[in-house]
């Protein structure tokens, strides 16, 4: 199985986020699984997939060519794969992966949760849609979701669709791992 991650790939933020991310990576990789990520190699997106590689997994990047020329790629990746856009890089994420791990992030990270939550929803895929969040830094977009639910604004059983977690375990059996 392939899990895709998205995460933060800012190097400002605390390392208890970037230590999240390579105990997610070592644990996809634990489990026999492939992790595909931004292929980035700093911050989170560096950290998972170190994680991945110390344990012994098999690493794939999906990025950019514009984030490769200002030397963002991480080049120990089993597969980088170079796309000319962000759609292109997102579309290929989708394709390649069975399930997604949403960990701490900005702007970037939730653009691609949406994507992946909305297309759960509407049936391009059916694949695991999972957040792992231990430091409740989502809490406020999850309290938003059940508020736009009473609004209906969201339908009924598309929150369901997010599996929400709070550790590296859960969030792997979210997966189906």
């Amino acid at each position: 199985m392939r899990i895709a991650v998205f995460c933060s790939s800012s190097p400002t933020i605390d390392n208890k986020y970037v230590d999240l991310a390579y105990e997610l990576g070592k644990g996809i990789a634990s489990s026999s699984n492939e992790l595909v990520t931004g292929g980035g190699h700093i911050s989170m997106m560096g950290a998972v997939s170190r994680g991945a590689r110390d344990a012994k997994g098999k690493t794939v990047g999906v990025i950019p060519q514009a984030l490769v020329n200002i030397e963002f790629a991480d080049h120990d990746n089993d597969e980088l794969h170079v796309v000319e856009t962000m759609g292109q890089r997102k579309h290929m994420i989708t394709d390649i992966s069975d399930a997604f791990v949403t960990l701490p992030g900005g702007a970037g990270t939730l653009e691609e949760f949406f994507e992946i939550w909305v297309g759960h929803y509407l049936k391009f895929h059916t694949k695991p849609v999972v957040i792992l969040d231990p430091f409740g830094i989502y809490a406020p977009l999850h309290d938003l979701i059940i508020h736009l639910e009473s609004e209906k604004f969201i339908k009924p059983g598309m929150r369901e669709i997010v599996q929400w977690t709070t550790n590296v375990d859960d969030a792997l059996k979210a997966c189906g791992v």
